[in-house]
C-alpha cells in the first residue's frame, strides 16, 4: 500500500512511500530492543554530542527544511521557520533539563553514600501530529535519546515527508543502527506500533485518541504513557485598547490557521459598551486577516491541513449556528468551498449549550459575562485544561485569574499560544495525563533509581541477638 502526502494549498504530491504494516513495526521494535542496552550504556557526553550534531544539521538546512514544512502543512513560511528554530533550540534546552531534573547526585552517609541516578525506560514509541510535524515530536525524541532510550517514530500520515527528513538528519548525525527508526502509515500503523513490545508511548494529538490510549494501557502499567492533548481554551478579554486586544485575540485564536492545541477557542468578554468595542475590533481584524499559500504572498493564515479538515470545520460552524449560535463572522472560502482554505469564523454562543470540544480550525466562540466571577466560571466550564489567557490592565484581576483558572499554560496580556520551551507544557483533564512536555519531558524519559552504597561489607547488629 502506498502513502501519499500533498500540498494542501494546491494538491501537489509532496511525498509517497510504502505503508508500514504490523510486520514492519514488529521488526523495527526488535531492532530497537536489540540496540537499547548499548545505547543506554553509551556515555552521556557521547549522546549529547550526537544530539548537538543533529541541531547543527538542522541549522545548516533551516531554509529547505522550513520550506518542506510549509509545503506539506500549508503553514506560512515565517511560521515554519519558527518551527525549525524551535527544534534547534530544543536540544540545548533538553540537555539543561536533563541535568536539572534527571541527572545524578550523591550524599555522604555514615556507611558510605546515598546516590540518585536516572535510568532510561528502553524502547519508546513516538506518535507525531501534523500541525507541528517537526517541533512537537522533536520535543519527545530529543529528551528520550538524551536519557538513553531508543525511539521508533511514526509521523502523522498527513506529514510523512517531514518525518522522513527528520530520520535522514538523525542518521547523518551518526546515531547507531536501531537507536532511531521511523515507520510510516496511518491509524493501523500506529495501532501496530503501540501494541508491540514498547516501554513508553509519547503522544501529541487529539483528546479522543488520548482517551483510547488511556484505556488501552490500563493493563500495561510497565509502559510509561505521556499524553499532550488539545483544549477548548478560554481567553478572557476584560479591558484594554480595542485594537491591541484584537491583535492578542488574533494571535491566540487564528495563528497557524487555528491549528495549535493552545489556540483560544472561547473568547469571554464583559457585557456592556467596553465589551462591544472590543468585539467590534476583533471582528474587523479577523475579517481582514490575510489568507494565502506560503509561496504566493506572506499572509497570517494558510490553508488547513486538508480540504477534509476545512469541510469538517465548516460543518462545526453550521452545527453551532443550528443550535442557536449567532454567526458574527462567516468563514470565508477564498478558493472555493471544496478547498483547504478557510477564513476566520466568529460566533456568539452566550447562553447556549455548546459541545465541549476542540474545533481545530480558526473558529472562535464568544461568550458575554456580567461579572468577573461569571467570566472565570465560564472559562473553567470545560473538561479540558491546556491553556488560558487574561487580557486586563488590573494586576489584581490577574492574580485572581492565575490562582483560580484550571490550566497548565496561563498567560496575562499575551496570546494563549505563547509558551517557553524552557518551561513545562501540558494540561489537566482531557488535555493530558499530568506528564507535561517541553522542559519537563525529562521526567517521563527516565525513571529515578535511589541507592545506598557501602564500599565495605560490615556486620550489622541484630536486635535480640548477642553481638
Amino acid at each position: 500500500m502506498i502513502l501519499q502526502s500533498t500540498n494542501p494549498a494546491n494538491g501537489a504530491i509532496i511525498w509517497e512511500g510504502q505503508v508500514d504494516g504490523p510486520e514492519q513495526c514488529a521488526q523495527a521494535l526488535e531492532r530497537a530492543r536489540a540496540a537499547a542496552p548499548l545505547w543506554a550504556r553509551t556515555p552521556l557526553e557521547e549522546r549529547l554530542g550526537l544530539t548537538r550534531r543533529f541541531a547543527a544539521l538542522l541549522k545548516e538546512q533551516l531554509e529547505p527544511f522550513a520550506q518542506l514544512i510549509a509545503q506539506e502543512t500549508g503553514k506560512q513560511l515565517w511560521d515554519s521557520r519558527g518551527e525549525v528554530n524551535a527544534m534547534i533550540g530544543k536540544v540545548e534546552i533538553s540537555i539543561a533539563a536533563q541535568a536539572e531534573r534527571a541527572g545524578s547526585r550523591e550524599q555522604a552517609m555514615p556507611f558510605g553514600r546515598s546516590v540518585l541516578r536516572h535510568r532510561p525506560h528502553g524502547v519508546m514509541a513516538v506518535l507525531g501530529p501534523y500541525n507541528f510535524p517537526g517541533h512537537l515530536p522533536n520535543g519527545h525524541i530529543v529528551p528520550a535519546l538524551i536519557a538513553g532510550n531508543v525511539v521508533v517514530f511514526k509521523p502523522s500520515e498527513e506529514t510523512p515527508a517531514v518525518g522522513a527528513r527528520m530520520a535522514e538528519l538523525w542518521a547523518q548525525a551518526g546515531l547507531p543502527d536501531g537507536v532511531f527508526q521511523i515507520v510510516q502509515g496511518g491509524r493501523d500503523t500506529g495501532a501496530a506500533l503501540v501494541a508491540g513490545d514498547i516501554d513508553g508511548l509519547l503522544f501529541t494529538g487529539s483528546a479522543q485518541a488520548g482517551r483510547v490510549f488511556r484505556h488501552a494501557f490500563a493493563d500495561r502499567p510497565h509502559v510509561i504513557l505521556a499524553l499532550e492533548l488539545g483544549g477548548n481554551n478560554p481567553l478572557i478579554a476584560w479591558d484594554g485598547e480595542p485594537e491591541a486586544v484584537a491583535s492578542l485575540v488574533s494571535h491566540s485564536a487564528f495563528i497557524t490557521t487555528g491549528q495549535r492545541c493552545s489556540c483560544a477557542r472561547r473568547l469571554i468578554l464583559p457585557t456592556g459598551t467596553a465589551g462591544d468595542r472590543m468585539l467590534e475590533a476583533v471582528l474587523a481584524q479577523a475579517a481582514a486577516l490575510p489568507v494565502s499559500a506560503w509561496d504566493e504572498a506572506e499572509g497570517f493564515m494558510g490553508p488547513l491541513i486538508s480540504a477534509r479538515a476545512a469541510a469538517k470545520a465548516r460543518g462545526a460552524v453550521a452545527a453551532l449556528t443550528t443550535s442557536g449560535a449567532k454567526l458574527l463572522l462567516a468563514p470565508a472560502a477564498p478558493r472555493g468551498d471544496d478547498s483547504a482554505f478557510m477564513g476566520a469564523a466568529v460566533l456568539e454562543v452566550t447562553g447556549i449549550a455548546t459541545p465541549d470540544e476542540e474545533i481545530f480550525a480558526p473558529v472562535l466562540q464568544v461568550i458575554r459575562a456580567d461579572s468577573f466571577d461569571a467570566a472565570i466560571a465560564a472559562a473553567n466550564n470545560t473538561a479540558f485544561g491546556l491553556s488560558a489567557g487574561l487580557i486586563a490592565q488590573d494586576a489584581a484581576l490577574w492574580e485572581r485569574f492565575a490562582s483560580e483558572i484550571r490550566a497548565g499554560v496561563v498567560n496575562w496580556n499575551r496570546p494563549t499560544t505563547g509558551a517557553a520551551s524552557a518551561m513545562p507544557f501540558g494540561g489537566l483533564g482531557d488535555s493530558g495525563n499530568h506528564r507535561p512536555s517541553a522542559a519537563y519531558a525529562a521526567d517521563y524519559c527516565a525513571y529515578p533509581a535511589a541507592s545506598f552504597e557501602a564500599p565495605r561489607i560490615e556486620s550489622l547488629a541484630i536486635p535480640g541477638l548477642p553481638s
